[in-house]
Parts: structure tokens; sequence; C-alpha cells
């Protein structure tokens, strides 16, 4: 592994854009040790960064929670699928 220079260190420190990419990644992949550690260091000065991470998870946990839900409350109702069916019909039939 490389090691950290000054220079990695500092852009590591306020790059919000890298910290907030890999905040969303640990959530869905596995992080590097490498990443994992710029993350940390970031976090230790960075409070909007944190606030992020606390707000990211939430709203994937309830995003998790939502698909997980019974299968029925994610489907459209028959009178809306109707009726979106019947503008698609329309503008086809315009065309």
């Amino acid at each position: 592994m490389k090691e950290l220079s000054k220079t990695d260190l500092t852009k590591i420190a306020y790059d919000c854009r890298k910290a907030t990419f890999l905040i969303e990644k640990q959530q869905i992949y596995k992080i590097t040790l490498r990443e994992k550690m710029e993350l940390k260091l970031h976090l230790t000065g960075c409070s909007i960064c944190v606030t992020f991470m606390k707000q990211s998870a939430i709203i994937n946990q309830m995003a998790r929670k939502l698909v997980n839900a019974d299968s029925n409350a994610l489907k459209l109702d028959e009178g809306f699928k109707a009726q979106l069916q019947k503008q698609v019909d329309n503008y086809l039939n315009k065309i």
C-alpha cells in the first residue's frame, strides 16, 4: 500500500466530495482499508460530512424497509393504471 504524504492528507481532509462518495460506497460495498482511513481522517474534521453520513444511513435504512415491505404497497392502483394506459394510447394515436 502506498504511504500517504502530507499533500495526500491535506487533500483528503478537505475533500467532501470524496468523503460523501465513500460514505455512500460503504453502505453498499466493502471499502478498502485505505478508504476507511481516508474517510475516518476526513470525518474527524468535518461535521457536515458526519451529519451527511447519519442522514444517509437513515435514508438507506428507510429505502431498504420500503423495498422489503408488503409487495402490494408498491403496486399502482388499477384505476390509475387504466387512466395512464389511456393517456399513452391517446398520445400514440396522435403521432
